[in-house]
Protein backbone atom coordinates (compact mmCIF):
# COMPACT_ATOMS: atom_id res chain seq x y z
CA UNK A 1 0.00 0.00 0.00
CA UNK A 2 1.23 3.47 -0.74
CA UNK A 3 0.34 6.80 -0.26
CA UNK A 4 1.76 8.37 -3.71
CA UNK A 5 3.25 4.84 -5.35
CA UNK A 6 4.45 7.24 -8.36
CA UNK A 7 6.84 8.85 -6.45
CA UNK A 8 7.17 5.90 -4.01
CA UNK A 9 8.46 3.75 -6.85
CA UNK A 10 9.64 5.99 -9.10
CA UNK A 11 12.95 4.72 -11.34
CA UNK A 12 16.12 5.66 -10.31
CA UNK A 13 16.56 7.24 -13.73
CA UNK A 14 13.91 9.59 -13.25
CA UNK A 15 14.40 10.42 -9.69
CA UNK A 16 17.55 11.25 -10.73
CA UNK A 17 16.27 13.64 -13.24
CA UNK A 18 13.67 14.80 -10.81
CA UNK A 19 16.62 15.59 -8.29
CA UNK A 20 19.08 17.52 -10.91
CA UNK A 21 16.25 19.60 -11.50
CA UNK A 22 15.36 20.49 -8.07
CA UNK A 23 18.64 20.80 -7.05
CA UNK A 24 19.19 23.49 -9.88
CA UNK A 25 16.40 25.48 -8.77
CA UNK A 26 17.19 25.61 -5.15
CA UNK A 27 20.95 26.72 -6.07
CA UNK A 28 19.31 29.69 -8.27
CA UNK A 29 17.09 30.67 -5.79
CA UNK A 30 19.66 30.81 -2.51
CA UNK A 31 22.13 32.58 -5.05
CA UNK A 32 19.54 35.44 -6.13
CA UNK A 33 17.80 35.56 -2.27
CA UNK A 34 20.00 34.44 0.33
CA UNK A 35 23.11 36.43 0.90
CA UNK A 36 24.68 33.77 3.17
CA UNK A 37 24.76 31.31 0.25
CA UNK A 38 25.70 34.18 -2.48
CA UNK A 39 28.85 34.90 -0.39
CA UNK A 40 29.82 31.75 0.37
CA UNK A 41 29.85 30.41 -3.09
CA UNK A 42 31.51 33.78 -4.19
CA UNK A 43 34.30 32.28 -1.72
CA UNK A 44 34.80 28.42 -3.72
CA UNK A 45 34.42 30.44 -7.10
CA UNK A 46 30.74 28.40 -8.34
CA UNK A 47 27.91 29.04 -9.36
CA UNK A 48 24.49 26.79 -9.95
CA UNK A 49 25.82 26.72 -13.98
CA UNK A 50 29.14 24.61 -12.98
CA UNK A 51 26.83 22.42 -11.38
CA UNK A 52 26.61 19.69 -14.26
CA UNK A 53 25.61 16.43 -12.47
CA UNK A 54 24.24 15.40 -9.38
CA UNK A 55 27.98 14.39 -8.74
CA UNK A 56 28.90 17.83 -9.42
CA UNK A 57 27.09 18.96 -5.36
CA UNK A 58 30.44 17.63 -4.15
CA UNK A 59 31.97 21.08 -5.41
CA UNK A 60 29.37 23.18 -3.30
CA UNK A 61 30.58 24.31 0.87
CA UNK A 62 28.71 22.73 3.44
CA UNK A 63 26.56 24.46 5.63
CA UNK A 64 26.73 23.56 9.52
CA UNK A 65 24.74 23.99 12.78
CA UNK A 66 26.87 26.44 13.75
CA UNK A 67 26.15 28.60 10.29
CA UNK A 68 22.22 28.57 11.36
CA UNK A 69 23.30 29.94 14.47
CA UNK A 70 25.27 32.80 12.83
CA UNK A 71 22.57 33.87 10.96
CA UNK A 72 20.22 33.67 13.45
CA UNK A 73 17.46 34.38 13.53
CA UNK A 74 16.25 34.74 9.56
CA UNK A 75 19.85 35.12 7.75
CA UNK A 76 18.80 32.07 5.61
CA UNK A 77 15.18 33.17 4.67
CA UNK A 78 14.66 32.48 1.04
CA UNK A 79 11.09 34.22 0.65
CA UNK A 80 9.88 37.33 1.97
CA UNK A 81 8.86 37.48 5.98
CA UNK A 82 5.02 38.15 5.01
CA UNK A 83 5.52 34.49 2.79
CA UNK A 84 6.28 32.88 6.01
CA UNK A 85 3.45 30.83 8.04
CA UNK A 86 4.84 28.49 10.93
CA UNK A 87 8.44 29.53 12.78
CA UNK A 88 10.23 26.57 14.92
CA UNK A 89 13.46 25.75 16.41
CA UNK A 90 15.28 23.51 17.45
CA UNK A 91 16.15 21.94 20.95
CA UNK A 92 19.02 22.94 21.61
CA UNK A 93 19.49 24.15 25.34
CA UNK A 94 22.55 25.95 25.52
CA UNK A 95 23.49 29.56 23.44
CA UNK A 96 21.46 30.59 19.97
CA UNK A 97 18.97 28.03 18.71
CA UNK A 98 18.66 27.06 15.25
CA UNK A 99 16.15 28.79 13.68
CA UNK A 100 13.85 27.12 11.04
CA UNK A 101 11.15 28.96 8.80
CA UNK A 102 8.36 27.18 6.94
CA UNK A 103 5.65 28.54 3.85
CA UNK A 104 2.35 27.19 3.63
CA UNK A 105 3.73 25.03 0.51
CA UNK A 106 6.44 23.95 3.07
CA UNK A 107 3.94 22.39 5.61
CA UNK A 108 1.55 21.30 3.64
CA UNK A 109 4.78 19.19 1.79
CA UNK A 110 6.08 18.07 5.28
CA UNK A 111 2.48 16.84 6.20
CA UNK A 112 2.63 14.36 3.05
CA UNK A 113 5.69 13.21 3.34
CA UNK A 114 4.31 12.36 6.67
CA UNK A 115 1.38 10.64 5.63
CA UNK A 116 3.65 8.30 3.58
CA UNK A 117 5.65 7.32 6.34
CA UNK A 118 2.19 6.60 8.01
CA UNK A 119 0.69 4.31 5.16
CA UNK A 120 3.97 2.05 4.52
CA UNK A 121 3.82 1.19 8.15
CA UNK A 122 0.25 -0.13 7.89
CA UNK A 123 -2.03 2.84 8.94
CA UNK A 124 -5.03 3.01 7.55
CA UNK A 125 -8.01 6.01 8.02
CA UNK A 126 -9.47 3.56 10.64
CA UNK A 127 -6.69 4.05 13.31
CA UNK A 128 -6.50 6.51 16.14
CA UNK A 129 -3.23 8.08 17.01
CA UNK A 130 -2.15 9.62 20.24
CA UNK A 131 0.11 12.07 19.68
CA UNK A 132 2.50 11.92 23.23
CA UNK A 133 5.04 14.29 21.75
CA UNK A 134 5.52 18.15 23.06
CA UNK A 135 3.60 20.76 21.53
CA UNK A 136 5.38 24.22 20.90
CA UNK A 137 8.75 24.91 19.43
CA UNK A 138 9.85 21.71 18.68
CA UNK A 139 9.01 19.91 15.24
CA UNK A 140 8.06 16.16 16.03
CA UNK A 141 4.57 16.33 17.04
CA UNK A 142 3.16 18.62 14.76
CA UNK A 143 4.46 18.30 11.46
CA UNK A 144 3.45 14.44 12.20
CA UNK A 145 -0.43 15.58 13.64
CA UNK A 146 -0.80 17.23 10.08
CA UNK A 147 0.58 14.06 8.61
CA UNK A 148 -2.26 12.09 10.03
CA UNK A 149 -4.63 14.47 10.07
CA UNK A 150 -3.89 14.30 6.11
CA UNK A 151 -3.81 10.37 6.03
CA UNK A 152 -7.68 10.84 7.92
CA UNK A 153 -6.54 9.16 11.31
CA UNK A 154 -8.29 10.58 13.91
CA UNK A 155 -6.15 12.67 16.02
CA UNK A 156 -5.34 12.99 19.93
CA UNK A 157 -3.14 15.62 20.60
CA UNK A 158 -2.61 14.52 24.23
CA UNK A 159 1.57 15.91 24.80
CA UNK A 160 3.82 14.33 26.74
CA UNK A 161 3.19 12.53 30.51
CA UNK A 162 0.46 12.40 32.55
CA UNK A 163 0.46 8.54 32.00
CA UNK A 164 -3.26 8.18 33.59
CA UNK A 165 -4.38 10.40 31.17
CA UNK A 166 -2.96 8.75 28.53
CA UNK A 167 -4.49 5.63 29.73
CA UNK A 168 -7.69 6.74 29.86
CA UNK A 169 -7.16 8.35 25.99
CA UNK A 170 -6.19 5.03 24.98
CA UNK A 171 -8.95 2.90 26.88
CA UNK A 172 -11.95 5.86 26.03
CA UNK A 173 -10.99 6.34 22.32
CA UNK A 174 -9.19 2.81 21.26
CA UNK A 175 -5.80 4.17 20.42
CA UNK A 176 -4.22 1.76 17.85
CA UNK A 177 -0.73 4.14 17.20
CA UNK A 178 0.95 6.15 19.59
CA UNK A 179 4.47 8.24 18.60
CA UNK A 180 6.42 8.51 21.39
CA UNK A 181 10.01 9.09 22.97
CA UNK A 182 11.54 5.16 23.28
CA UNK A 183 12.73 6.43 26.84
CA UNK A 184 8.70 7.41 27.98
CA UNK A 185 7.93 4.17 25.94
CA UNK A 186 9.48 2.09 28.37
CA UNK A 187 8.54 4.16 31.39
CA UNK A 188 4.87 4.05 30.50
CA UNK A 189 4.96 -0.51 30.07
CA UNK A 190 6.00 -0.38 33.74
CA UNK A 191 3.18 2.15 34.47
CA UNK A 192 1.35 -0.09 33.18
CA UNK A 193 2.87 -3.49 34.86
CA UNK A 194 2.47 -1.87 38.25
CA UNK A 195 -0.89 -0.94 37.68
CA UNK A 196 -1.72 -4.50 36.57
CA UNK A 197 -2.87 -3.72 33.29
CA UNK A 198 -1.76 -6.23 29.98
CA UNK A 199 -1.99 -3.79 26.93
CA UNK A 200 -2.50 -7.09 24.54
CA UNK A 201 -5.79 -7.63 26.61
CA UNK A 202 -6.91 -4.26 27.79
CA UNK A 203 -5.40 -1.79 25.36
CA UNK A 204 -6.00 -1.27 21.46
CA UNK A 205 -2.22 -0.73 20.65
CA UNK A 206 -0.99 -1.70 17.14
CA UNK A 207 2.00 0.46 16.54
CA UNK A 208 4.53 2.96 18.01
CA UNK A 209 6.56 5.72 16.69
CA UNK A 210 9.66 5.87 18.38
CA UNK A 211 11.59 9.04 17.82
CA UNK A 212 13.34 12.34 19.44
CA UNK A 213 15.89 10.11 20.84
CA UNK A 214 18.37 7.96 19.83
CA UNK A 215 18.09 4.37 20.61
CA UNK A 216 19.11 1.20 20.05
CA UNK A 217 17.78 -2.41 18.56
CA UNK A 218 17.82 -4.05 21.84
CA UNK A 219 15.85 -0.82 23.15
CA UNK A 220 13.00 -1.15 20.51
CA UNK A 221 12.75 -4.90 20.69
CA UNK A 222 12.34 -4.49 24.59
CA UNK A 223 9.32 -1.87 23.63
CA UNK A 224 8.02 -4.60 21.15
CA UNK A 225 7.58 -6.96 24.35
CA UNK A 226 6.68 -5.17 26.99
CA UNK A 227 3.50 -3.28 25.01
CA UNK A 228 2.83 -6.11 22.60
CA UNK A 229 3.45 -4.08 19.15
CA UNK A 230 5.30 -3.08 16.58
CA UNK A 231 7.42 0.12 17.16
CA UNK A 232 9.18 1.77 14.04
CA UNK A 233 12.06 3.44 13.79
CA UNK A 234 12.15 6.75 12.53
CA UNK A 235 14.31 9.68 11.51
CA UNK A 236 14.42 13.63 11.27
CA UNK A 237 15.30 16.99 12.32
CA UNK A 238 14.25 19.90 12.52
CA UNK A 239 16.47 21.76 10.21
CA UNK A 240 15.19 19.32 7.21
CA UNK A 241 11.26 19.25 7.98
CA UNK A 242 11.26 17.51 11.26
CA UNK A 243 10.00 13.74 11.28
CA UNK A 244 9.54 12.42 7.72
CA UNK A 245 12.50 12.30 6.14
CA UNK A 246 13.32 9.05 6.70
CA UNK A 247 11.01 5.81 8.20
CA UNK A 248 10.87 2.47 8.30
CA UNK A 249 8.26 0.11 6.09
CA UNK A 250 6.66 -2.79 7.69
CA UNK A 251 9.95 -4.95 7.22
CA UNK A 252 11.52 -2.79 9.27
CA UNK A 253 14.95 -2.86 7.38
CA UNK A 254 16.45 0.14 7.28
CA UNK A 255 14.57 3.54 7.56
CA UNK A 256 13.58 4.71 3.44
CA UNK A 257 14.48 8.47 2.91
CA UNK A 258 12.46 10.41 0.27
CA UNK A 259 15.17 11.32 -2.37
CA UNK A 260 12.52 13.47 -3.76
CA UNK A 261 12.85 15.74 -0.89
CA UNK A 262 16.60 14.93 -0.01
CA UNK A 263 19.82 15.18 -1.83
CA UNK A 264 22.07 11.89 0.27
CA UNK A 265 25.30 11.75 0.80
CA UNK A 266 27.43 10.19 3.55
CA UNK A 267 31.00 11.71 4.01
CA UNK A 268 34.00 10.97 6.32
CA UNK A 269 33.11 12.86 9.64
CA UNK A 270 37.42 14.62 9.93
CA UNK A 271 37.80 14.59 5.95
CA UNK A 272 34.43 15.69 4.78
CA UNK A 273 35.16 13.67 2.12
CA UNK A 274 32.20 11.43 0.19
CA UNK A 275 32.31 7.49 1.38
CA UNK A 276 31.60 4.84 -0.94
CA UNK A 277 27.75 3.27 -0.23
CA UNK A 278 27.36 1.00 1.99
CA UNK A 279 30.34 2.73 4.14
CA UNK A 280 29.48 4.16 7.45
CA UNK A 281 30.00 7.93 8.18
CA UNK A 282 28.23 11.49 8.87
CA UNK A 283 24.85 11.72 6.99
CA UNK A 284 24.74 15.40 4.52
CA UNK A 285 21.61 16.12 3.25
CA UNK A 286 20.52 18.95 0.78
CA UNK A 287 16.59 19.84 0.94
CA UNK A 288 15.23 19.64 -2.98
CA UNK A 289 11.46 21.18 -2.30
CA UNK A 290 12.12 23.47 0.50
CA UNK A 291 10.69 27.03 -0.24
CA UNK A 292 10.96 29.08 2.69
CA UNK A 293 14.99 28.11 4.27
CA UNK A 294 16.61 25.90 1.82
CA UNK A 295 19.60 24.33 2.82
CA UNK A 296 22.64 23.02 1.03
CA UNK A 297 24.58 20.14 2.02
CA UNK A 298 23.89 20.36 5.65
CA UNK A 299 25.82 18.47 7.81
CA UNK A 300 23.93 16.48 10.42
CA UNK A 301 26.24 15.04 12.65
CA UNK A 302 24.26 11.86 12.43
CA UNK A 303 26.41 8.65 11.50
CA UNK A 304 24.63 6.48 9.56
CA UNK A 305 24.81 4.37 6.36
CA UNK A 306 22.94 3.51 3.12
CA UNK A 307 21.36 0.10 2.22
CA UNK A 308 20.74 0.57 -1.66
CA UNK A 309 19.66 -2.93 -2.29
CA UNK A 310 15.86 -2.79 -3.48
CA UNK A 311 13.14 -3.43 -0.72
CA UNK A 312 10.51 -5.51 -0.62
CA UNK A 313 8.16 -3.70 -0.01
CA UNK A 314 8.29 -2.18 -3.44
CA UNK A 315 9.53 1.39 -2.48
CA UNK A 316 12.65 2.69 -4.62
CA UNK A 317 14.26 5.23 -2.30
CA UNK A 318 17.64 3.62 -0.57
CA UNK A 319 17.48 3.58 3.52
CA UNK A 320 19.38 4.41 5.85
CA UNK A 321 20.56 2.31 8.81
CA UNK A 322 19.58 3.39 12.19
CA UNK A 323 21.49 6.02 13.58
CA UNK A 324 24.72 4.72 15.22
CA UNK A 325 25.19 8.21 17.14
CA UNK A 326 26.31 11.42 16.68
CA UNK A 327 29.78 13.24 15.97
CA UNK A 328 28.93 15.56 18.32
CA UNK A 329 27.30 13.05 21.17
CA UNK A 330 30.74 10.76 21.45
CA UNK A 331 32.17 10.63 24.56
CA UNK A 332 36.43 10.29 24.85
CA UNK A 333 36.73 8.34 27.89
CA UNK A 334 40.45 7.17 28.75
CA UNK A 335 41.47 8.33 25.27
CA UNK A 336 38.58 5.59 23.95
CA UNK A 337 35.79 6.89 21.27
CA UNK A 338 32.60 5.88 22.86
CA UNK A 339 28.87 6.60 21.98
CA UNK A 340 26.26 6.42 25.03
CA UNK A 341 24.23 3.93 21.87
CA UNK A 342 27.00 1.41 22.35
CA UNK A 343 26.16 0.89 26.53
CA UNK A 344 22.51 1.49 25.59
CA UNK A 345 22.82 -1.70 23.34
CA UNK A 346 24.20 -3.64 26.30
CA UNK A 347 22.20 -2.81 28.87
CA UNK A 348 19.24 -3.82 26.71
CA UNK A 349 20.48 -6.69 25.86
CA UNK A 350 20.67 -7.86 29.24
CA UNK A 351 17.61 -9.15 30.42
CA UNK A 352 17.86 -8.41 34.05
CA UNK A 353 18.10 -5.26 33.34
CA UNK A 354 15.53 -2.94 33.93
CA UNK A 355 14.14 0.27 32.15
CA UNK A 356 16.21 3.29 32.71
CA UNK A 357 19.84 3.81 33.25
CA UNK A 358 22.02 7.04 33.23
CA UNK A 359 25.83 7.37 32.27
CA UNK A 360 28.06 9.61 34.60
CA UNK A 361 31.34 11.10 33.90
CA UNK A 362 33.24 12.41 36.79
CA UNK A 363 36.67 13.44 38.37
CA UNK A 364 39.50 13.13 35.82
CA UNK A 365 37.97 10.88 33.54
CA UNK A 366 35.47 8.03 35.67
CA UNK A 367 32.31 6.32 34.15
CA UNK A 368 29.82 5.08 36.06
CA UNK A 369 26.79 3.47 34.82
CA UNK A 370 23.35 3.51 36.90
CA UNK A 371 21.32 0.64 35.62
CA UNK A 372 17.67 -0.09 37.51
CA UNK A 373 17.48 -4.03 37.97
CA UNK A 374 13.97 -5.72 36.21
CA UNK A 375 12.44 -7.13 39.69
CA UNK A 376 10.61 -9.64 37.85
CA UNK A 377 13.55 -11.15 36.76
CA UNK A 378 15.84 -10.59 39.93
CA UNK A 379 14.76 -10.44 43.40
CA UNK A 380 16.88 -7.96 44.83
CA UNK A 381 19.13 -10.58 46.63
CA UNK A 382 22.43 -8.97 47.24
CA UNK A 383 24.32 -12.15 45.70
CA UNK A 384 22.20 -11.98 42.19
CA UNK A 385 22.66 -8.08 42.13
CA UNK A 386 26.27 -8.98 42.24
CA UNK A 387 26.15 -11.28 39.31
CA UNK A 388 24.25 -8.84 37.46
CA UNK A 389 26.95 -6.27 37.87
CA UNK A 390 29.91 -8.36 37.05
CA UNK A 391 27.53 -9.41 33.69
CA UNK A 392 27.66 -5.81 33.10
CA UNK A 393 30.88 -5.13 33.17
CA UNK A 394 32.36 -7.52 31.44
CA UNK A 395 30.06 -7.07 28.37
CA UNK A 396 30.92 -3.73 28.69
CA UNK A 397 34.15 -4.07 28.76
CA UNK A 398 33.97 -6.19 25.22
CA UNK A 399 32.25 -3.63 23.57
CA UNK A 400 33.79 0.02 24.61
CA UNK A 401 37.18 -1.15 25.79
CA UNK A 402 37.18 -0.05 29.16
CA UNK A 403 35.75 -1.13 32.46
CA UNK A 404 33.37 1.11 33.88
CA UNK A 405 32.24 1.51 37.99
CA UNK A 406 28.43 -0.08 37.47
CA UNK A 407 25.81 1.19 39.94
CA UNK A 408 22.87 -1.49 40.40
CA UNK A 409 19.48 0.49 41.67
CA UNK A 410 15.99 -0.74 42.48
CA UNK A 411 13.47 0.09 39.80
CA UNK A 412 11.99 3.42 39.56
CA UNK A 413 15.55 4.94 41.64
CA UNK A 414 16.40 7.13 38.11
CA UNK A 415 14.24 10.50 37.11
CA UNK A 416 12.41 9.64 34.02
CA UNK A 417 11.48 12.98 31.58
CA UNK A 418 8.20 13.63 29.76
CA UNK A 419 10.67 14.81 26.79
CA UNK A 420 13.78 13.84 25.87
CA UNK A 421 15.82 11.77 28.27
CA UNK A 422 19.25 12.53 29.91
CA UNK A 423 21.01 9.64 29.35
CA UNK A 424 24.74 11.55 30.06
CA UNK A 425 26.06 13.47 32.86
CA UNK A 426 29.20 14.59 32.53
CA UNK A 427 31.21 16.37 35.56
CA UNK A 428 34.53 15.60 34.96
CA UNK A 429 37.11 18.40 36.06
CA UNK A 430 39.74 17.53 32.78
Amino acid sequence: MYWDSKLETINKEELEALQFKRLIKILKTVTKNVNFYKEKFKAVGISPGDIKTLADVKKLPFTTGEDLKATYPDGLLAIKKEDVVRLHTSSGTTGKPKAIFFSARDIDSAAELMARCFVMTGVTRSDVFQNMMTYGLFTGALVMHYGAEKLGVLVIPAGPGNSERQLTLMKDFKTTVVHITPSYALYFADFLEKKGISSQRYLSLKRAFIGAEPHTEETRQKIEKLLGIDAYNSYGLSEMNGPGVAFECIYKNGMHIWEDNFLVEIIGPATGEPLPEGEKGELVLTTLNREAMPLIRYRTRDITSIISEPCKCGRTHRRLTRIAGRTDDMLIVRGVNIFPQQIEKVLMSIPGVGKNYLIKLEGLDEMTIQAEFDLSVFDGQVEHLVQLQNQIVNKLNSEILIKPKVEILPPGSLAVSEGKAKRVIDNRTI
